[in-house]
């Protein structure tokens, strides 16, 4: 039996304090409590430094039953802070705002009442609530001073709206100023709501001093037809907006501007605007226009991420150039579409200068490609627009056929794929025009003007086909391919009119002669009927035994397959069409023509010009060692 001594036991002790501060300096961390250093130090000290801490022996077992069990770790906090949020938000703008409208309510409850029984005259009723506009402003910037901003900018929002209300009962209800002395009352009233914004760095401030200043010609109107005082009073508002942007990032303020100077310009319009006031008003109209057009060049950027601000930029200069020119449509199309065209053609010319000047205002290359780009395609779309103003028929397809002919030019010479995308539109929508709209009459065969403006369409594709040959991207090579299939399509289209034409004159003058028809009439228009359907059979055939020519010549297959499926058409219609309808004659010469066409074209491939057979053994012979 061993007998333990005083020493061991204090050993042991040792041993089982030394492990129990390390598992208490455990539990502090994982519960994220910071030891003391002198704690820290204290259980560094407390191991020996040279040796490796051994592991902790099972104390006897009264040391074990006296060991204090460590309490469990909390659970985590929930994370309430969407919770505080909205709660915050509640209690700090909703109940301030709720509270406000009801000190109000309750205030005019009590004034109409005191009205209804004359205990206040006009002049009283006036100066109460100049002077509570007034009281309220100041007493708001005492709750500004004490860091509670949102409130005190919602009593401004109370004192700036009872000083322009009491300002407009004095001239509208009372009559007691007259319109100059409440113009220039209201006038001081944004003045210093915007000197407040300013030195106060608040743009919700300056949306009340702007709200304002757009509301007071509603208030002061008399119903009177003063455009000039009108639209130069709204001139210096939105030069003024433009002043704190260029030094303040306040973007709501431009689109608050805009809508403000729209609502004012357009109730003015429909009240007021006759076609003798066309120069006046065309003026501030584009003045109005420079200001906004302008406007993203000299607005300041705000720090940090600007999706929001480019979203701003580009949505309100689109939004400027479209109602600017459909005002001025109106406006001038009634005196000259001449003019508009050329006022069309004017503002082309104003964005392209834009388009010149975004990418040298903005130093961020992302930005400025942006608006460059908005800025050229708004100038082709006026170009584009310009076009049918100014001409009729196929003139327009002509001119959008010259436009897109040379927007190919331009951006094949700066190498802009976004130019590409313009001329491709307005090359698309002059075929669509072409095909589907323009109607010619002509008497002259083949050298008509159908015929001329098909050969332009069709030159204009070859532009297409030679520029996106030269490219070795995906996108080049769908586009030579579209191109090459149009161009073959306009061609059968535009010779195809021309038989249907040749012979619909030849029916005209058979009848143009005689007064009554009789069995040889309709057996001469029955042979000219026969000669016609020959015809499109013998120039389908031609042309696509020229397609197979060139397939062949080019050595490319996808021509080849263009010339196979017009033989495949036009075997279909010899076969079942011809053999019914056509005489003796124009039959045997549909087969024969069309015999003698496949066989050649059978020969072709039979004495493999293009070695298509060697290349197919190849092509099999890779395949077969590629798997093995």
């Amino acid at each position: 039996m061993t007998v333990d001594t005083p020493n061991d036991d204090l050993e042991q002790i040792k041993i089982a304090l030394r492990g129990l501060t390390r598992r208490i300096y455990r539990i502090e961390r994982a519960m994220g409590i910071d030891p003391l250093a002198a704690d820290s130090s204290l259980v560094e000290q407390s191991a020996p430094p040279p040796t490796k801490i051994p592991d902790v022996p099972a104390p006897p077992r009264h040391i074990a039953e006296s060991r204090p069990i460590p309490p469990p770790p909390l659970p985590p906090k929930p994370n309430r802070e969407h919770e505080t949020n909205l709660e915050s938000r509640i209690g700090s703008h909703w109940l301030n705002r709720i509270g406000i409208a009801a000190v109000l309510i309750g205030v005019s409850y009590f004034l109409k009442f005191a009205f209804e029984n004359n205990w206040i005259g006009p002049a009283g009723r006036v100066t109460i609530g100049l002077l509570a506009g007034i009281v309220v402003v100041i007493w708001s910037e005492r709750f500004r001073g004490s860091g509670y901003k949102v409130f005190s900018y919602s009593l401004k929002a109370v004192g700036i709206g009872v000083l322009y209300l009491s300002i407009w009962a004095a001239f509208q209800v009372y009559a007691l100023l007259p319109s100059t002395v409440a113009f220039i009352a209201m006038l001081a009233v944004t003045t210093a709501t915007a000197a407040m914004a300013i030195s106060q760095d608040a743009e919700i401030l300056a949306a009340f001093a702007l709200s304002g200043g757009f509301t007071t010609p509603a208030l002061l109107s008399t119903g009177q037809n003063r455009e000039l005082a009108l639209f130069s009073y709204v001139t210096v508002l939105n030069i003024a907006t433009l002043a704190m942007l260029v030094f303040k990032p306040w973007r709501r303020l431009l689109i608050l501007s805009y809508v403000g100077t729209l609502i004012l310009y357009v109730g003015w319009y429909f009240e007021f605007y006759k076609q003798s006031e066309l120069g006046l008003t065309l003026f501030f109209a584009t003045l109005f226009f420079v200001v906004y057009a302008i406007a993203p060049l000299v607005a300041r950027r705000p720090e940090g991420p600007a999706e929001r601000f480019t979203i701003i930029l580009l949505s309100l200069a689109l939004l400027n150039a479209a109602v600017y020119f459909l005002q001025s449509y109106v406006m001038i199309s009634e005196v000259s579409k001449t003019n508009m065209a050329w006022f069309a053609l004017g503002l082309a010319a104003a964005y392209l200068l834009l388009a010149r000047l975004s990418r040298a205002r903005f130093p961020d290359p992302a930005l400025a490609q942006k608006l460059q780009f908005l800025h050229l395609a708004l100038a082709v779309g006026f170009i584009t627009v310009a076009i049918p103003i100014r001409l009729d028929a196929h003139w327009i397809t002509v001119g959008w056929l010259v436009e897109s002919a040379v927007l190919l030019w331009v951006a094949n010479r700066i190498k802009s794929d976004f130019l590409n995308v313009f001329a491709i539109v307005a090359l698309t929508m002059s075929v669509v025009r072409l095909v589907v709209i323009d109607n010619f009459y002509s008497t002259q065969p083949i050298f008509n003007a159908r015929m001329g403006v098909y050969t332009l369409a069709i030159a204009v594709l070859g532009i297409v086909a030679w520029y996106a040959s030269k490219r070795q991207d995906d996108a080049g090579r769908n586009a030579f391919a579209l191109s090459i299939v149009a161009i073959n399509i306009l061609a059968l289209i535009t010779l195809s009119p021309e038989v249907s034409d040749y012979y619909a004159q030849q029916m005209s003058a058979m009848g143009s002669g005689v007064g009554r028809w009789d069995m040889t009439h309709w057996s001469r228009l029955k042979s000219i009927e026969i000669s016609r359907d020959f015809t499109y059979s013998a120039l389908w055939m031609a042309y696509g035994a020229m397609l197979m020519a060139v397939g062949f010549w080019r050595k490319s297959a996808f021509v080849r397959w263009q010339g196979l499926l017009l033989i495949a058409a036009t075997t279909v219609k010899v076969f079942v069409y011809d053999t019914s309808q056509l005489d003796r004659i124009y039959r045997i010469l549909s087969f024969i023509g069309l015999g003698a066409l496949l066989l050649t074209i059978s020969f072709v491939y039979q004495r493999d010009w293009l070695k298509l057979s060697g290349q197919k053994k190849s092509e099999l012979s890779s395949r077969n060692a590629a798997q093995s």
